[in-house]
């Protein structure tokens, strides 16, 4: 189906919408009040995180507020709490590329893994790196190993930096031996 006005495919123009909305678009302000808010109140972590939860009844499961709450967590140190906030914006990034619900069962085919401008997927590599880097930090190697060789699958050229995680899992061990 074509759009009326510019001639680009109704996809693409879903495309758009749903990046800008990925970015903060489509954010109702007050819930982009409280995200200001909980970012300005980042050093009181109960008024912060409280700014947080209103962010997440005004837009549930928005994008902005999910990486509000991934990086809180992430910078306090709470990382099996960014832990769970990554899987769902995991869950998220597959929905809004239309892609395998599990990330072991994406191909690099599924999306234009290698498009960088594009942001959907760019999104859903960003978030399995982030959920590798935290599995490795929380001590299950195997699954960080595991979602870090799936992310150099997706991105042979590395555009993501999946490398760096990979080049850590090597070394782990190795300043024992010497």
């Amino acid at each position: 189906m074509e759009s009326a006005d510019r001639g680009e495919p109704q996809s693409v123009m879903d495309a758009a919408v749903l990046a800008n909305a990925l970015l903060g678009g489509g954010l109702p302000p007050e819930a982009e009040f409280h995200l200001w808010e909980a970012g300005l109140s980042y050093h009181l972590d109960d008024v912060a995180e409280h700014h947080l939860r209103k962010a997440q009844a005004l837009a549930p499961g928005h994008a902005a507020v999910l990486i509000g709450f991934y990086r809180f967590y992430f910078y306090k140190g709470r990382l099996a709490d960014a832990l769970l906030i990554a899987r769902l914006c995991l869950d998220k990034a597959a929905r809004e590329n239309r892609l395998a619900p599990d990330w072991q069962d994406v191909t690099a085919g599924d999306a234009a893994f290698g498009d960088y401008e594009n942001v959907l997927p760019r999104f859903y590599l960003f978030t399995l790196k982030g959920y590798a880097y935290l599995q490795m930090r929380l001590g299950d190697l195997a699954e960080g190993r595991a979602a870090v060789t799936k992310l150099l699958e997706l991105d042979p050229s590395d555009k993501v930096g999946a490398r760096v995680l990979l080049d850590v899992l090597e070394r782990v061990g190795l300043d024992d031996e010497g």
